[in-house]
């Protein structure tokens, strides 16, 4: 099965251009790992753009808050895919194409697959609909590497319920998240070259030297 949205509108003409998420269920310490990368990239040499879904933008943050905020606004399932999609356009648009078109590498936590795994298989709605509307959202640009932090629901949970505060998607129920982890595993095995996985149960160093030999070789560095 091929890609459900977009295509790589960008194509990388040098080693230096990319654009690289990191995707993961609740707990799995993809943002921890986001922020390794970024800055072994630049120790590196690389210029990088650091940036986050919902958010990123002065509107994805306002969008953010209403996003995860719990018991402050009842959202509707199609209202929340279509925030979340806001926010996504706006981020593109303003932050990741111009950043891309310089050829500075993005490292993006969260993206387009987030929606497919949340308000398509969590909540519900068809994916071939969201599909429509991401491709819409982001103009059909798509990463040209997905960073899955792989950790099972249970282990993922409990390190987010260990926190002061989470958001309303941490508070959903253990079936809805069940079904995100598997859109997440259906999604990385219908597209292996742009997927990489990675069990986020390990050590954080033991992950992040994993990943980092992954992007290294993808861009032809020296791990």
């Amino acid at each position: 099965m091929g890609p459900l949205w977009g295509k790589n509108v960008l194509t990388v003409g040098a080693v230096d251009r990319l654009f690289i998420t990191f995707e993961g269920t609740e707990g799995s310490g993809k943002s921890v790992q986001a922020r390794l990368l970024a800055n072994r990239l630049r120790a590196a040499g690389r210029v990088v753009v650091e940036t986050r879904e919902p958010g990123g933008t002065p509107l994805g943050l306002e969008l953010r808050q209403i996003l995860l905020g719990r018991g402050q606004l009842d959202i509707s399932t199609r209202a929340e895919a279509l925030l979340m999609n806001a926010s996504r356009a706006q981020l593109v648009e303003t932050v990741i194409r111009p950043a891309l078109e310089r050829d500075d590498v993005v490292v993006c936590d969260r993206f387009a697959d987030s929606t497919l795994a949340y308000q398509g298989a969590g909540r519900g709605l068809g994916m071939d609909e969201l599909a429509s509307v991401i491709a819409f959202a982001t103009a059909g640009l798509r990463p040209q590497l997905t960073l899955l932090l792989d950790v099972p629901v249970e282990v993922g949970l409990a390190r987010k319920h260990a926190q002061a505060q989470g958001n309303r998607f941490e508070a959903e129920t253990l079936a809805f998240h069940a079904r995100v982890h598997s859109a997440y595993r259906s999604l990385a095995a219908a597209e292996p070259d742009r997927w990489r996985c990675f069990d986020a149960v390990s050590p954080v160093e033991q992950v992040a030297a994993q990943i980092w030999d992954a992007v290294a070789a993808r861009m032809g560095l020296l791990a």
